[in-house]
């Protein structure tokens, strides 16, 4: 896929259907309950209304991606392992013994391992959608051209509809890349013209040198790339990773073909970022799942405009978080397709009430 045909694809991304919305909200409202007694379980499902263009929401049928990826600036000594262990969860994930592949299984959801760009030979059982075996080290230069950039995206994109061809209806994000909570905080800093140092965290357990190294790496990242933050291909692609710039794919394919897609934590919270900087009506598609205890991580939900259902400091990844989300969209169905209405109760329905909070 060409810039020029991403370009035009995005174009065709429409407004959330605001009278899918209203009639699910008014369904609410019908039911037996306090007005608005399920907070953001019920807007959650209002907007999920809004991007699918019906108020009868089936979401049975779900999936996780976890986007795999190897990033050179792990060369920078950013992070406590090596990249070998990358490749490691990959084959775990295949063989479905993960901590979100035990956490899909209760939540009834397929995991899809891909690669996105992992060093060394493809994985067995992992879906190949690889651009390149790994960035090149970003404090040297771009971590990939952007046209690396634009087919990772467009990979993104077709994974989404290639789950909406197998009938899939919720997808859920997730990653696996060594040295990624650095290239997202490279990302998210340049993004939304923050210091490094706020935006940078211990990802998997850093020693206070460990995360001076990780911030002194993105600050000269930024430094040698000179990215700009109104641009956010250059930002993705001098910065980032192909787990990122696909899952940003992820986000935009929800939004082209109506699907709902549930954000993880930090990582994919930046590649949200970067979907809705390259197309603002996308952000209809995207769904916050946790807040991650990444610093970083609240100061992305909001700028997306986004609230997470669960607040417990996760940071685990591979999708767990989106993963722990689903079970609460169940009980919010579960109480909208089948709890009785004030009329076949022979209730009085409850109205509006006006007047301050205290």
């Amino acid at each position: 896929m060409t810039e020029a045909t991403l370009k035009t694809l995005l174009e065709g991304i429409t407004p959330p259907d605001e009278a899918a919305r209203a009639a699910a909200h008014a369904h609410w409202a019908s039911l037996a309950k306090p007005l608005g007694g399920l907070g953001a379980l019920e807007t959650t499902l209002e907007s999920a209304a809004a991007l699918t263009g019906s108020a009868a929401l089936d979401l049975s049928k779900r999936a996780v991606l976890v986007l795999c990826a190897d990033n050179g600036v792990v060369a920078q000594g950013v992070s406590q392992t090596d990249q070998s262990v990358t490749r490691t969860v990959a084959e775990n994930l295949a063989a479905r013994r993960t901590s979100v592949c035990q956490m899909a299984r209760t939540a009834r959801c397929e995991v899809v391992p891909v690669d996105m760009g992992m060093a060394g030979e493809p994985v067995p059982g992992v879906r190949n959608c690889r651009v390149a075996s790994g960035t090149t080290d970003f404090t040297q230069g771009p971590a990939m051209r952007r046209e690396q950039a634009v087919e990772a995206v467009a990979q993104g994109i077709a994974l989404v509809r290639e789950q909406k061809a197998q009938g899939v209806t919720l997808l859920a994000t997730g990653e696996m890349g060594i040295g990624n909570t650095t290239t997202s905080s490279a990302v998210a800093a340049v993004l939304l013209g923050r210091p490094v140092e706020c935006m940078t965290g211990r990802g998997a357990g850093l020693s206070d040198e460990g995360l001076a190294r990780k911030i002194n790496a993105i600050q000269r990242g930024i430094a040698v790339n000179q990215p700009d933050p109104d641009d956010a291909l250059d930002v993705l692609a001098k910065l980032g990773g192909f787990d990122i710039a696909g899952l940003c794919g992820v986000f935009l394919g929800g939004a082209l073909e109506g699907v709902p897609v549930l954000m993880d934590g930090f990582i994919s919270g930046v590649a949200a970022l970067c979907a809705v900087r390259l197309c603002p009506a996308a952000a209809k598609a995207v769904f916050a799942s946790h807040c991650s205890s990444e610093p970083a991580a609240r100061l992305v939900l909001e700028a997306l405009g986004k609230a997470p259902l669960i607040t417990a400091g996760l940071h685990l990844g591979e999708g767990t978080g989106a993963v722990a989300a689903i079970p609460l969209w169940d009980m919010a169905l579960a109480v909208y397709r089948n709890c009785y209405s004030f009329a076949d109760g022979g209730l009085t329905p409850y109205t509006p009430q006006g007047g301050a909070g205290c």
